[in-house]
């Protein structure tokens, strides 16, 4: 198959459980919750994405026409003086509309530990190393276990309770972004400190200022 590719780059996790770790992103183009496109969001079942995954344009970008080819890309990301710890995060846009098996060998053989951010719609391949679902109001989830369940809060029909008796090992709570994002950081902390089942995800890369 061919990969659309919105971005490669390397930074810090800004999220999650692994905030803070060195990782490669790599943000598959396209999602199925939505086009990507303002003139559609008010149709979207997901109309709070913060995110460009529309076409294969952005830094490290492009179609790849093998997995082979893909994992390569993702390898030029990683400083070349190391080959230790190697960490790569596969997102989107919604990464398992493409994610496959293939790649995931591809970048297994690279040491890469691969891991992916999904809406958790769509049936994950084998081999992944770490599964975080973050769910979306709305969308059938499919994918109820994983390591990481990370739910943006607070959403209209997205109570965190619904989610509790799901098979994940870590719970987090993230505060939603945009024009009520202070509110919804206070509302997540008071959830949290009430419900101790869950804990706080905050979206450390845009403090710092980084992608």
């Amino acid at each position: 198959m061919t990969y659309l590719i919105k971005e490669i780059f390397y930074t810090l996790q800004g999220e999650g459980s692994h905030a803070g770790r060195p990782a490669v992103f790599c943000r598959f183009s396209r999602c199925n919750l939505w086009t990507g496109l303002e003139k559609d969001r008010s149709r979207a079942i997901c109309q709070f994405c913060d995110t460009d995954f529309v076409g294969t344009d952005g830094e490290g970008g492009g179609r790849f026409a093998t997995a082979a080819e893909l994992a390569e890309a993702v390898e030029r990301q990683w400083p070349s003086d190391s080959r230790d710890h190697r960490f790569v995060v596969c997102t989107g846009g919604e990464p398992l509309l493409q994610l496959d098996e293939a790649a995931i060998d591809e970048l297994h053989a690279r040491g890469f530990t691969v891991a992916v951010e999904t809406n958790g719609t769509r049936l994950a391949p084998v081999g992944l190393d770490w599964i975080c679902v973050s769910p979306k109001a709305g969308a059938e989830l499919v994918i109820t276990s994983g390591d990481e369940l990370k739910l943006v809060y607070p959403q209209v029909g997205g109570d965190p309770a619904q989610f509790e008796h799901l098979d994940f090992q870590h719970f987090r709570l993230q505060p939603m972004d945009g024009a009520d994002v202070e509110e919804n950081t206070r509302a997540a902390v008071q959830y949290c400190l009430k419900n101790p089942h869950w804990s706080l995800s905050l979206q450390t890369h845009k403090y710092l200022g980084i992608q």
